[in-house]
């Protein structure tokens, strides 16, 4: 038996002609002559005659057809995304020299099974031995006193904090002679036991750097003085950016140690912190990488001198260019570097313009179109006859499976000198599949029908989606008046689980916001303008007490119903439907009673109780309730559930 062959639209005839003069009384009241001697009605059934001549045919389309059909309308599967890490190397010593890892640097995963992922550096990470010029001491960022002597003179104790008592915002100021951008450094330091009264695990204490007009944060990676209380080492992961700053009427690149605001929770000093001596070093430096191999110089072939030439990259698929990996035209030795375009559609004869198919490795050269009028444009220049076509670079790569676990990328490619090892030490994240054929099936008739403008608020969410493959959802917030900017609502794809989540892996990425802008700037309508951000992440605790069944362990149950809950109550996979809880939607109890109800090994839910989570202090606050409202441009997310199984 042959396999049923779909019928994509059964309307008949007659069929057309009764729905469109239903229609009628909605679209046009005025019109009220319906008989077919009404040219009207005459018009109607022509059109309906035409309707179905066209549905018969779209019923003859098998699928290869319908995929080829959107081939030819330029509608391609979104290329993978590479996940990014930062790459930490090591030093064996302390050089006496600059130790400088290249961009490019290839780092890949170790392990016996499973696939290999690499990753290659983005960029130049200089490491370099850092110059302590001095040290100031402020109280509020204003007014300096220099105790470069007092700290150079081992014998005398420098107080890190000047005030009495004690205020936030006091510090102490070390001045380097050159930048630490990207360096781990590590701090020795004799302390004396002075700064009593601090949780050493915790003090109210924070690193930070001058660069790009602000004090930058500086990680902890290791602190073994217990907030600058005993002698031991700090080291700083420091940022990417140190820039030079005047202070004190000297000009230096700046670290400070400042005194924050404590917690309702954490303790803070009852006195400064007493340093003796302090001597700074570099360990190491962190660089940004991503999971890409890297490619140079490659030969594509000789072009025939004709419109429409196409070659094939080696490696596929390839990630977004940069500015130095291009396509070149090499004719009597010289070589002309041709410009990248989305399509030919505004492409001339003279201009010298490639389109490349990031899915495929293909760089495509203009083709020639005839025109109705009989006479044919050339789109895109066409590479003379036996020329030489060669890129001078590129990357491939990209993928979920590059979003690695910490502390996974530690086998070092190419042997660097001085570099002892090479580790991230935070997971990789903003690694995307590429698309798939069935969904870039569904969004081809999409892109067709709106014609690639924003104009809606679906069309806004859906260029939004479209913009780059690491944005998970788009809500966009219509303006309230002309003159105020079209809101968007930004949710970045995230891999981690559900529990481990915190409000910082929510936050958008200035390049992921860059994209989503430009994208759009073309595709808006004159005139208005686009905000993108994020939504409000309100968090909510969860409090349940469950009965569970006989013989069930309670701890299985207790973690089964946490499970839920982190999943249910998530801005991506969480919602009634599973696919992100939706905007607008309130949580109430009721909705929770049954989803813990329906655990494995649970018998009854006792009480179900909300409490609003503060998660930038993490801490919760207000009363327990049983509905939580959600704002129009906010989102749920979990924080620490509390279950009690009985």
């Amino acid at each position: 038996m042959s396999l049923p062959v779909p019928n994509l639209d059964d309307r008949r005839y007659q069929d057309l002609v009764d729905e469109a003069k239903r229609l009628i009384p909605t679209y046009c009241p005025e019109w009220t002559n319906h008989n077919l001697s009404d040219p009207g009605v005459a018009l109607i059934e022509l059109f309906a005659w035409m309707t179905e001549m066209v549905l018969f045919r779209l019923n003859q389309v098998p699928d290869a057809f319908y995929t080829r059909f959107l081939n030819l309308l330029g509608v391609e599967p979104f290329p993978p995304t590479a996940a990014r890490a930062e790459l930490t190397f090591w030093l064996a010593g302390e050089p006496a020299t600059q130790v400088v890892v290249p961009a490019g640097t290839a780092v890949a995963t170790e392990g016996s099974s499973g696939p290999t992922y690499v990753f290659s550096t983005l960029e130049d990470l200089v490491i370099s031995q850092p110059s302590l010029l001095g040290a100031l001491s402020s109280p509020n960022g204003e007014i300096f006193t220099d105790v470069s002597q007092e700290l150079a003179y081992d014998r005398v104790a420098v107080p890190v904090f000047a005030t009495d008592p004690l205020q936030a915002g006091d510090g102490l100021y070390l001045a380097f002679g050159s930048s630490l951008a990207g360096n781990v450094i590590e701090l020795e330091i004799d302390a004396g036991i002075e700064g009593i009264g601090v949780d050493p695990s915790r003090p109210p204490l924070a690193w930070e750097v001058w660069a790009d007009d602000a004090w930058i944060p500086c990680p902890v990676h290791e602190d073994t003085t217990g907030g600058l209380n005993r002698h031991g080492r700090v080291r700083l992961l420091m940022p990417p950016l140190h820039e030079p700053m005047t202070l004190g009427g000297h000009r230096a690149f700046w670290l400070r140690a400042r005194l924050t605001e404590a917690a309702p929770d954490q303790p803070t000093y009852r006195a400064s912190p007493q340093i003796r001596t302090l001597v700074v070093r570099s360990l190491g430096g962190a660089v940004a990488a991503e999971h890409s191999e890297v490619v140079g110089e490659e030969y594509l072939g000789t072009s025939n001198g004709q419109p429409g030439q196409s070659f094939t990259l080696r490696n596929a698929p390839v990630l977004v260019r940069r500015r130095a990996e291009a396509c070149e035209v090499v004719l009597d030795g010289e070589a002309q570097t041709w410009t990248e375009v989305a399509d030919f559609g505004q492409s001339s004869a003279e201009d010298r313009h490639v389109v490349w198919n990031s899915a495929t490795g293909e760089v495509h050269f203009g083709p020639r179109i005839r025109y109705p009028d009989g006479t044919f444009r050339q789109h895109g220049a066409v590479p003379p006859a036996g020329a030489t076509v060669r890129v001078s670079g590129y990357r491939f790569g990209g993928g979920a499976g590059g979003n690695v676990g910490a502390a996974t990328l530690s086998a070092l490619r190419t042997t660097i000198p001085y570099v002892d090892r090479v580790t991230n030490l935070a997971a990789a994240t903003g690694g995307v599949d590429a698309e798939t054929v069935d969904n870039a099936k569904l969004r081809g008739p999409q892109t067709v029908r709106t014609g690639q403008r924003a104009v809606t608020v679906g069309d806004f969410e859906r260029l939004a989606l479209e913009a780059d493959a690491t944005v998970a959802r788009v809500r966009c917030l219509a303006p309230a008046a002309p003159t105020e900017p079209v809101r968007l609502l930004v949710v970045p794809k995230i891999e981690r689980r559900p529990e481990q989540l915190e409000l910082d892996d929510f936050a958008l990425d200035d390049a992921l916001v860059a994209r989503v802008g430009e994208h759009l700037d073309e595709r808006r309508v004159l005139g208005g303008t686009v905000e993108i951000g994020t939504p409000y992440y309100q968090g909510v605790t969860v409090a349940a007490l469950l009965k569970s069944l006989p013989g069930r362990p309670e701890p299985l149950v207790r973690q089964r119903a946490l499970d839920a809950l982190y999943g249910f109550v998530h801005p991506l996979t969480g919602g009634p439907h599973g696919i992100g809880w939706p905007f607008d939607l309130d949580l109430n109890a009721a909705t929770v009673g049954q989803l813990l109800g329906s655990v494995d090994g649970v018998e009854r839910v006792d009480e179900v109780l909300f409490f609003e989570y503060d998660l930038r202090n993490q801490r919760r606050h207000g009363r327990g309730q049983e509905v939580v409202r959600l704002a129009p441009d906010s989102l749920f997310l979990s924080a620490a559930h509390r279950v009690v199984v009985r």
